[in-house]
């Protein structure tokens, strides 16, 4: 049996290990970590649906301020802006769902105390037909 060469060359016999480098170091760059939110799209919404106490137009304005910190290279001032945009667009929100739960609530009381007070004026009605306008 014949054995076959190594596809590399063997090292000569002058040669030994001491001379080469024992590991190699390949500097890399860690992948740029994302730019901070700034939640534009969010309080342009807010400040046109849900725009309770100005609360969408501040976080707008928040979220303005942090685009541009952002494009300026600043990231922890766009981090800062952004967030406070977040808190305001949140806090809008709860508080139109507030508001909208609210008003339901309003519009079916009043309408549960309609109806009852109609029933009583017909029931009243059937009871003393000559009562009321003639």
């Amino acid at each position: 049996m014949e054995r076959s060469r190594p596809p590399y060359e063997p090292l000569s016999e002058a040669l030994d290990m001491q001379g080469l480098p024992r590991s190699t170091v390949i500097p890399m760059e860690s992948p740029p970590e994302p730019p901070p939110r700034d939640h534009l799209v969010w309080s342009i919404c807010t400040t046109l649906y849900g725009n309770v106490c100005c609360l969408g137009l501040m976080a707008l304005v928040y979220s303005v301020k942090s685009r541009d910190r952002k494009m300026l290279g600043d990231y922890s001032g766009a981090l800062s802006y952004g967030s406070t945009s977040k808190q305001l667009n949140i806090t809008a929100l709860v508080l139109s769902i507030a508001l909208v739960a609210l008003a339901i609530l309003i519009v079916i009381f009043v309408a549960s105390g309609t109806i009852t007070a109609l029933k009583s004026i017909m029931n009243e009605q059937e009871h003393h037909p000559f009562y009321g306008p003639t």
